[in-house]
């Protein structure tokens, strides 16, 4: 049974209705003890993992009459002194019973300085004070907070004063020294507290436990971040979700030179190269996961269509999350080899102003700033504006690019519970768009007319050319009714206009060296929405804990092409090619063509991360998908349109035999609409593609700062349109592909100032079922082995502290170049390097690609397009923080 957009509606109004319920009663449900969310100090010239300067997760333990460990209530309903019998005298009662701190102040003493903690009414408890490496720490119970507080070196010694609210109605003050954690007594006053701070003894703390903290108004994890939440919509760590998931952070950013996607995207084992040449702009449908095509997302929500030639740089990229294997529970319609979350900057409180710079081979320049910092004196506006100018050439002769980037945000906190992130971006890129590679025969296979430069360019570059900008627009919306219940509400606009021209080359002719050239011409506009609402809640029943996510999307995108034009051009010599000499005067077969694309969808999405005790979880999630397309593309095929609904599943489970040490397995599916012409009558149209992931693996923090994972995953892709054998014209869906194997990736700081980023992926995909291709036949560009590496040291001290050296080293087995396996591309090995030196605000760094100049080829679309890898190229940066 099909059911229509419209007919949802009063189950989208349901939904709302059930939201203004929850928002109504949610202060009435009882705070629970939960995790709480682990906070990062940044150190030395990087950053202090939030494992090592945070507070450890939960609460404090007691011991019970039968004389076990057990959480300490921080409030209960029986300890009030008149029983409620009302939800509003419930809530009456328990805010009357928290204290709150209307105010912080911080003054210089002989002896330190003092921390004054001013009250309104009541009295707040006498809380102990403990010390986690330089961070002094005192959690003050059933307390709240008017308005948090921060403020960076009050005084010599003391780098950071901070005080926040934390779920269970407590407030903590966490004061960070620079060389030892200080030491504080707190005195209870009428009104409030007094901490008296004085110094810590830095030559007490073991050499390997100094830490060097340095307040730079950023927060970083360095190479191992403890959470994302492209996998559960909830800020979760890692080792408690049930799923490979992998984090790019900001330092293996700048610390590779990495200027685009593709670049960044290096970093990951088992990620790579699709059908697309990594100097190609259009990129959603050119990154492989586990053998199947992988989701482009920012923030997360997915990109339309030509929304992803933003990310031809990376200068407002914060990092990038990988969430490997089906995410369609969660974010709809979707591939099943996984998801790229692309995160990207968000407003400081602290003033951050930094301008880049770098050149490097083949005429690559660019200059950038990033500026943020609150816009008020109580730091309730913060802004943050990135802006860059590249300029881009490349090995390929004729293939340069410009590009174009301005973003601005800002970050408003409306209220204690409420604050609306909006932020914009516009992109020009102008230029070659497309890199249709080289050649299968002259490249990799052998050709009677000699090997084919790697430099050489099929086609006519006068009639080349690339005009594309972009705007998005977009806001983040979050309201908390408590501790525990909030609500988000994302939503984000794109407008993208690309007007270009291509001459495409075709096969061989029969002398196998000239080819046909096929010109294409049109001016290409997309608009594109998306409104993703939820509501996120902490509860109880019982010793259970609960995190739920419910919620729903709405989508809507128009993709047009308008003027087109396309026939056939005379063909290109590859070998000895004379440009300037065809022109539109040659065009044949001249067909003109307008088309019209449209996807609406709407998903409504369940998800409950239970904790059935303290080292056992449970994630149950659901989703329900309606999704609507029509397409008419003239003169080619007349308006057609189909409908499809469509549920996903996702159950996993992580079990911790011991704190460091978490086991999970899961099962979750996908789901993706196809398109192509049914010889039935009786059902014409198709159902949609479906993934079916069954994952198990382990997640060790092996120290504080170093973590690993280890994945053995069983993926199948089913539902594959195939040729009908009846009739080649039509398709038929009986084709099945199957993506089998083992991922280890390892990543954080072995020593002080050694860190690493590396992985090892063993991987077979295959066709299981299909008309056209033999069975057992692999799927193109899956190396069935694959190594990525990187690695950086910097001194610690001395008078060569702050210099540093990277190295990277990046293998790729043999992989085959099309369905039909009729041939591969080689394995290679290729290594990076850097040299960096970060001296206070001063940063500067050489980074070397394909140090050794090897020859090798990332990636192929078909016989006709193998697509090479850069050759050696050398790229200098220096930047400036104030």
């Amino acid at each position: 049974m099909k059911v229509g957009l419209r007919s949802v509606q009063v189950s989208l109004w349901v939904v709302v209705g059930v939201w203004v319920g929850i928002g109504s009663v949610a202060e009435a449900l009882p705070v629970t003890a939960q995790e709480e969310e682990e906070q990062s100090l940044v150190i030395g010239q990087s950053s202090l993992k939030d494992s090592q300067a945070s507070i450890p997760n939960g609460q404090e333990q007691i011991t019970n009459d039968q004389g076990q460990m057990t959480n300490a209530p921080t409030l209960q309903l029986s300890e009030l002194e008149q029983p409620a019998t009302t939800i509003a005298d419930w809530i009456a009662q328990i805010e009357a019973s928290l204290v709150q701190i209307t105010d912080v102040r911080v003054e210089a003493t002989e002896a330190g300085l003092q921390v004054i903690l001013e009250t309104k009414d009541g009295v707040l408890d006498v809380p102990e004070t403990r010390a986690i490496g330089n961070a002094l720490i005192v959690d003050i119970p059933n307390a709240t907070i008017a308005e948090e507080f921060s403020q960076a070196n009050p005084i010599e010694g003391i780098a950071l004063v901070s005080v926040t609210e934390l779920p269970d109605n407590r407030v903590r003050v966490a004061i960070t020294g620079t060389d030892a954690p200080p030491v504080a007594e707190v005195i209870s006053e009428a009104q409030g507290l007094l901490l008296l701070v004085t110094l810590g003894d830095a030559d007490a703390v073991a050499e390997e436990d100094a830490i060097q903290v340095v307040v730079t108004g950023e927060q970083d994890e360095g190479y191992n971040p403890s959470s994302a939440t492209t996998a559960t919509r909830t800020d979760t760590p890692l080792r408690d979700i049930p799923q490979s998931i992998q984090v790019i952070p900001q330092q293996v950013i700048r610390d590779r030179g990495a200027n685009s996607l593709p670049e960044i995207l290096e970093s990951v084992v088992g990620v790579s190269g699709s059908r697309r040449s990594p100097r190609t702009t259009i990129i959603s449908d050119g990154i492989l996961s586990r053998g199947f095509t992988a989701d482009l997302q920012r923030n997360g929500i997915p990109q339309s269509l030509g929304a992803d030639a933003s990310y031809t740089v990376s200068d407002n990229i914060e990092r990038i999350e990988i969430l490997r294997g089906p995410a369609s529970v969660l974010f709809g319609l979707g591939s099943p080899g996984g998801t790229v979350n692309v995160i990207t900057k968000r407003p400081l409180r602290e003033p951050f102003y930094e301008i880049e710079a770098s050149a490097g081979t083949f005429d690559v320049y660019r200059g950038a700033v990033d500026l943020s910092g609150p816009l008020n004196d109580s730091a309730t506006v913060l802004y943050r504006l990135n802006a860059s100018a590249n300029s881009t050439g490349s090995f390929i002769d004729f293939f340069d690019r410009e590009t174009y980037l301005l973003a601005p945000s800002l970050t408003w906190q409306i209220s204690e519970q409420t604050t609306l992130n909006l932020d914009a971006e516009y992109q020009s890129v102008n230029g070659f768009r497309f890199d249709f590679g080289l050649p299968a025969e002259g490249t990799i296979l052998s050709n009677p007319n000699g090997e084919i430069p790697r430099n050489r360019f099929r086609g006519e570059p006068s009639l080349h050319n690339g005009d594309i900008d972009l705007y998005r627009v977009g806001f983040d919306l979050e309201h908390r009714f408590s501790g525990n219940w909030q609500v988000h509400s994302n939503f984000q606009g794109v407008f993208y206009r690309d007007a270009g021209a291509d001459t495409i080359p075709l096969s061989f002719l029969g002398n196998q060296r000239e080819q046909p050239l096929f010109y294409s011409e049109s001016v290409n506009f997309l608009e594109g929405y998306q409104l993703d609402s939820y509501v996120v809640g902490r509860f109880s029943t019982g010793s259970i804990q609960h995190q739920l996510v419910a919620g729903f999307d709405l989508y809507r995108e128009v993709l047009r092409y308008t003027d087109g034009v396309e026939g056939s051009l005379l063909p290109i010599d590859v070998f000895d090619p004379v440009y300037g000499e065809i022109t539109l005067s040659d065009l044949t077969d001249r067909v003109e063509f307008d088309a019209r694309f449209r996807n609406q969808g709407l998903g409504l999405y369940l998800q409950d991360q239970i904790a059935l005790t303290d080292n056992l979880r449970i994630l149950l999630g659901g989703r329900f998908d309606i999704y609507d397309q029509e397409s008419r593309f003239t003169p080619f095929f007349p308006e057609n349109s189909q409908q499809e609904q469509a549920f996903s599943p996702r159950i996993g489970v992580v079990y911790q035999p011991i704190e460091p040490i978490s086991l999970y397995a899961s099962y979750s599916r996908s789901f993706n609409p196809v398109n192509g012409r049914a010889g039935s009558p009786i059902d014409p149209q198709f159902e949609p593609e479906r993934g079916t992931n069954y994952e198990i693996g382990v997640k060790a923090d092996i120290s504080d700062r170093l973590s690993a994972n280890l994945a053995l995953f069983h993926l199948t892709r089913s539902n594959v349109l195939t040729a009908d054998p009846n009739n080649p014209l039509f398709s038929i869906q009986v084709g099945e592909q199957r993506s089998q194997g083992i991922e280890l990736d390892l990543s954080g700081e072995i020593l002080p100032g050694w860190n690493i980023f590396t992985g090892f992926s063993l991987i077979n995909a295959e066709i299981t079922e299909d008309n056209t291709f033999p069975v057992g036949n692999q799927l193109p560009n899956v190396p069935k082995t694959a190594l990525n590496l990187w690695t950086t040291y910097e001194i610690q001290s001395g008078d060569f502290q702050g210099l540093g050296f990277g190295l990277g080293i990046f293998y790729a087995g043999d992989r085959q170049g099309d369905l039909d396996n009729s041939f591969q591309l080689p394995s290679y090995v290729r290594t990076d390097a850097a040299i960096f030196y970060n001296r206070g605000q001063f940063q500067a760094a050489l980074n070397f690609r394909n140090l050794f100049d090897v020859d090798y080829f990332a990636s192929a679309s078909r016989r006709n397009s193998v697509f090479l890898g850069d050759p050696f190229t050398v790229q200098g940066t220096i930047s400036w923080q104030f």
